[in-house]
């Protein structure tokens, strides 16, 4: 069987897909109470009979479809105004549809619908108070005094200055909203690549780890069992870290009441644990240290750590050496990271010059640092970042958002 439809009044259609029927009906009072008691002091002209308030009614009624159609309806009430005024009823409120439906047109961006509609029905004012013969017209006082006729034009101008003002105020609030959408989008993006940079140093480390070490374990399975357990626990032992890193870094998208992180931020002071861990994937790495170390904050000390850590991921993956050296150099308020490779290259590009390399870039420009990378002129690979010292005193979170 069909489903049973009731049948729901216009009115009530209308109200429900958001059209002003309640505005419609206010000015619609205005115009007929406000007319009515006007008339009283207009015997000059035609009382209100059926048809004036008829048209009266007809103005505000059309106003009901001022946001679907804004250009016709300021046109047919402005059509219905007129014929209004040509019938020679009395002065008054009578004009307040014409007025809204200007505003809505303008505001909709039918300037051009709005100032022609405006422009007909002041033309026929003009022609009902000077240019039409007396026979044509039925208010026996149809001629417009001086001082009415610079009032009504003034009273043109005010509702043109309004509705223009309105027009302005409205692209100003939606301007700024645009430009509020426009940097919270930005934001957003930030974000995601922050997050995915720091995924991507988490899991390209750990994962080029956990190769070499299955890799190291399944040659040494049957010859050697001893060994073999030995890269099989650095597997248990890096993924176990890697997993931790992961779920420290997407708690940070949790918001607040999310447990604080039990394992330190990565920094310098990890960086011991960075070589054990190379070493584990059979990579010797020598750590040197030059100069005073500076006080630094956490963003730096993050992306030192963090570019250490994808440069040595790097040897892993792109080099055939087992030994890297990592310099760390302290000098006018800078500190420079230099992690050599000697060489030579094994499979793939030595440099890694995908979304490792990117991110190191991204890491040391948001500190107002630089990095450099390509072959050291003996055959091997060198990655040298530049970091700022003074501009990373500001105490950052895990994902390098300011705290």
């Amino acid at each position: 069987m069909g489903e049973t439809r009731l049948w729901v009044p216009p009115w009530v259609r209308a109200a429900k897909a958001g059209w002003p029927v309640a505005g419609a009906v206010a000015v619609a009072v205005l115009q007929v109470a406000g007319t009515t008691a006007a008339q009283r002091h207009q015997g000059g002209r035609v009382p209100l009979d059926a048809w004036g308030y008829l048209l009266l009614v007809l103005g505000p009624a059309l106003l009901v479809l001022r946001r679907r159609w804004p250009a016709a309806t300021v046109a047919a009430v402005s059509a219905v105004t007129a014929g209004y005024l040509w019938a020679g009823y009395p002065y008054g409120p009578g004009f307040l549809a014409l007025v809204v439906a200007f505003f809505a047109a303008v505001r909709h961006g039918h300037r051009r619908a709005a100032w022609l509609s405006a422009a007909g029905f002041y033309l026929v004012h003009l022609l009902t108070g000077y240019a039409l013969p007396d026979g044509w017209l039925r208010a026996p006082e149809h001629a417009v005094r001086g001082w009415q006729e610079l009032g009504v034009t003034a009273w043109l101008l005010l509702v043109f200055a309004g509705a223009e003002l309105a027009r302005f105020r409205q692209e100003r609030i939606a301007a700024v909203r645009a430009a509020e959408e426009e940097a919270r989008a930005r934001r957003n993006d930030e974000e995601r690549l922050r997050m995915a940079r720091e995924l991507h140093d988490i899991l390209a480390h750990s994962i080029s780890l956990i190769h070499v070490q299955a890799g190291v374990a399944l040659e040494l399975l049957d010859a050697r069992p001893e060994q073999a357990r030995e890269a099989l626990t650095t597997i248990k032992a890096t993924s176990k870290e890697a997993l931790g890193e992961v779920r420290q870094v997407l708690g940070t998208l949790r918001g607040p009441g999310t447990a604080a992180p039990r394992t330190p931020a990565p920094g310098l002071r990890r960086l011991d644990e960075l070589v054990e861990q190379a070493g584990h994937a059979g990579l010797a790495v020598a750590v040197t240290r030059r100069g005073r170390p500076a006080r630094t904050g956490a963003g730096l000390e993050l992306a030192a750590f963090r570019i250490v850590q994808e440069a040595l991921t790097n040897v892993l993956r792109h080099s055939t050496a087992r030994t890297a050296t990592v310099e760390l150099a302290w000098k006018d308020a800078e500190l420079t990271v230099t992690v050599t490779d000697p060489g030579p290259p094994g499979g793939g590009d030595a440099g890694g010059s995908g979304n490792g390399l990117t991110g190191m870039r991204e890491r040391a420009a948001a500190l107002g640092g630089s990095v450099e990378a390509g072959p050291d002129g003996s055959g091997g690979w060198r990655v040298r970042a530049r970091l700022p010292v003074t501009a990373a005193t500001t105490t950052t979170t895990e994902n390098g958002d300011p705290t």
